[in-house]
C-alpha cells in the first residue's frame, strides 16, 4: 500500500548504500535490509518516518561502515550507524524538509532554505554553511549537490573528476553553467 502523498517527501522511502538497505513502511517505521546486526540497521523504535538516507562507504578495502538516517513527519532526524567522524550526530535538527547521507557525513535542508550538515570536515564536502534558497540536498562519497529553488546547483568538495562541475537545466532543453564552489 503506498503512502499518502499529502505534504510528504515523495523521494527517499528507500534507500540503497554500498552495504545495506532501507525503506519507510506504510505505518511510519523504518525496515533494513544488510548484514544482520549491522549498527546501520539498528533502527527499532522509529516511527512517524517520512524519508531515509544511507551513508555509502568508501570503496577503499579498510572501510565498510554505513549509516542510516531518517526524517520525521515533524521534521526532527534520525541517525544511527557507524559515527566516527559524527556524521550521526543530529540531535536537535528541526525544521527539516530533505536529508542525504554520504560517506562519514550527513545533511539537512530546512524550511527556511539553509542547510544542515554534521560529520567529516575534509574534502569541503560539508562546507554548506553559506547556502541559501535550496529544495533539495545530495550526497556523494567526496562532495555535496544542492538544488536552489530557482533551479540552480550548487556543489562543495573533492573535485578531481570535475563532480563539482553542476549545471542548471532550463526547460530540459540546455545546460547552462551553474555557480558552483569547488573544493580539492
Amino acid at each position: 500500500m503506498l503512502r499518502d502523498q499529502g505534504h510528504q517527501p515523495t523521494h527517499g522511502l528507500v534507500a540503497a548504500g554500498r552495504r545495506h538497505s532501507a525503506g519507510v513502511a506504510v505505518d511510519g517505521s523504518v525496515l533494513t535490509a544488510g548484514r544482520p546486526g549491522s549498527e546501520e540497521r539498528r533502527v527499532d523504535g522509529w516511527s512517524d518516518v517520512v524519508a531515509v538516507a544511507v551513508g555509502g562507504v568508501h570503496t577503499a578495502a579498510n572501510t565498510g561502515r554505513a549509516h542510516t538516517v531518517g526524517l520525521r513527519a515533524d521534521g526532527t532526524v534520525l541517525a544511527t550507524g557507524w559515527n566516527d567522524s559524527g556524521q550521526c550526530d543530529v540531535e536537535g535538527w528541526t525544521q527539516v524538509v530533505d536529508i542525504a547521507a554520504g560517506w562519514r557525513r550527513t545533511l539537512a535542508v530546512r524550511t527556511d532554505g539553509t542547510v544542515l550538515a554534521a560529520g567529516r570536515r575534509d574534502e569541503g564536502a560539508t562546507d554548506v554553511e553559506g547556502w541559501r534558497e535550496l529544495v533539495a540536498v545530495a550526497a556523494g562519497d567526496w562532495h555535496t549537490v544542492g538544488l536552489r529553488a530557482d533551479g540552480t546547483a550548487v556543489a562543495v568538495g573533492n573535485d578531481r573528476k570535475g563532480q563539482c562541475a553542476v549545471a542548471r537545466c532550463v526547460g530540459c532543453a540546455r545546460w547552462l553553467p551553474a555557480t558552483c564552489t569547488r573544493s580539492g
